[in-house]
């Protein structure tokens, strides 16, 4: 069977109109929460992506009953019928936020047994915050190689400080506070909008939780929680993709239902460079207009409301095609940078020096075949292949489809050149094979 790959050929400037789908990484973590209540609950604006997927299957293993409307992007799931508490290794090692399961199972039956997670090769992510902040909790951990086992009689509330605002630490520890007995406080916690948005979630169910600045939550326990209905925000990052991809290509996009206020930093970095970016009534809606003369730019990646590390590919390149030199830090994955190499086989002047990159902007990219290391890097090689000259083969297509809901759909909306191609038909019919599985 021939491998499928992402085809991207040399387009004209991007113009159009195009709405969001919902955030992927606050979908994940809803889903697993969904394990403390026991009913029926409802997510609207669900992506369809493969990571999404694979989240559901893993909850159908537990004993959940889930049907997913694709047309609607609306998910149901029934918890009232979980009744187990082992997570498979081969469903583990599929993405890296099957460990947001852990919280939830802790507090629903007292027990897990995992996997370490998998996921994208962007450098070391440790989970051991999540599982020391567990232990602080009353969770006693065992592991043997790569599984992990926890259990906990009676947890008890505690004041987490974690050492770096890690997001997944962040929402499992909020998942096992919630009917954790007494005030639990996570201190230098993380607040990307992800987490505020699931924060919401968790209060709709019942649970009390509020924020206390700078960057602090507390949680104070309750006894039962309920099945809610909620819609997921719109995705910042698919947000951040599609105007990058018009301001590369010199054209003009806009998007009525994008979260400005979600991506203030990036914004000012497009106006910096050059590119005319108007913001709709109540930070709702973005509408772009790309400069044709774009200077370069330099930032550095870090928690919310820095730079966000999933925005870095795609924002180096427009780097990579602007006038002069950028110097780009990546602070929060030290392999996040793997796409350079990527890059520099299409010609572009980049040159690494530990968590820096230095750009140096080019008038001329060049097509080639090319390899996707994560799920961003797929995208920043969507983007380069848009301004390059002939064609672009993109391997490494499972990244993509992990992290995205049809965006090729809507690059080719906006008038881009980009097709799959290869064994296409075979992953679709193997999509729609996992999805009778899961939806019922």
């Amino acid at each position: 069977m021939q491998t499928a790959c992402l085809v991207v050929r040399e387009s004209r400037p991007l113009h159009g109109t195009t709405t969001l789908t919902g955030a992927k990484n606050a979908a994940l973590v809803m889903m697993a929460s969904l394990i403390l209540t026991r009913g029926k609950s409802i997510l609207y604006n669900v992506p369809f992506s493969t990571d999404i997927r694979h989240m559901a299957q893993l909850l159908q293993q537990l004993g959940a009953e889930l049907f997913y409307d694709k047309d609607m992007q609306t998910l149901y799931v029934d918890t009232a019928h979980i009744r187990h508490y082992h997570v498979e290794y081969a469903m583990m090692k599929k993405m890296r936020a099957s460990v947001l399961v852990m919280g939830p199972l802790l507090a629903r039956f007292g027990t897990v047994s995992i996997a370490l997670p998998g996921g994208c090769v962007i450098g070391d992510r440790p989970i051991n915050y999540h599982l020391q902040s567990f232990e602080k909790m009353g969770a006693q951990i065992t592991q043997v190689g790569e599984m992990i086992s926890a259990t906990i009689s009676k947890a008890h509330s505690a004041d987490i400080i974690l050492e770096y605002p890690s997001v997944g630490a962040t929402e499992n520890i909020l998942m096992l506070a919630v009917q954790t007995e007494g005030i639990t406080r996570i201190v230098n916690a993380a607040l990307e909008p992800e987490v505020l948005d699931f924060i919401v979630l968790l209060q709709k169910m019942g649970a009390h939780i509020s924020i206390v600045p700078p960057a602090t939550i507390e949680i104070e326990g309750v006894d039962e929680l309920r099945p809610i209905e909620h819609t997921v925000i719109n995705d910042r990052l698919e947000a951040g993709s599609l105007l990058l991809a018009a301001a590369i290509t010199g054209g003009v996009i806009h998007l009525p239902n994008a979260p400005a206020r979600s991506l203030e930093l990036f914004l000012y970095k497009l106006q910096e460079m050059g590119h005319s970016v108007i913001i709709g009534q109540d930070n709702i809606g973005i509408t772009l207009h790309a400069t044709q003369e774009p200077k370069a730019v330099s930032f550095k990646t870090g928690p919310h409301p820095s730079f966000p590390t999933d925005l870095q590919a795609p924002m180096m390149v427009a780097q990579v095609v602007a006038d002069g030199e950028s110097v780009i830090e990546e602070t929060v994955f030290e392999s996040r940078l793997l796409h350079v190499r990527e890059l520099q086989k299409m010609g572009a002047h980049i040159t690494v020096e530990h968590n820096r990159a230095i750009v140096r902007g080019i008038e001329k990219l060049y097509g080639g075949p090319v390899i996707a290391t994560d799920i961003r890097a797929s995208c920043a090689l969507v983007l380069a292949g848009l301004v390059a000259q002939g064609t672009t083969i993109i391997t490494g297509i499972h990244h993509w489809r992990r992290g995205y809901h049809d965006l090729e759909g809507k690059l080719r909306h906006l008038g881009a050149n980009i097709e799959i191609v290869g064994g296409q038909s075979i992953i679709f019919q193997d999509e729609l094979r996992e999805l009778k599985d899961v939806v019922l």
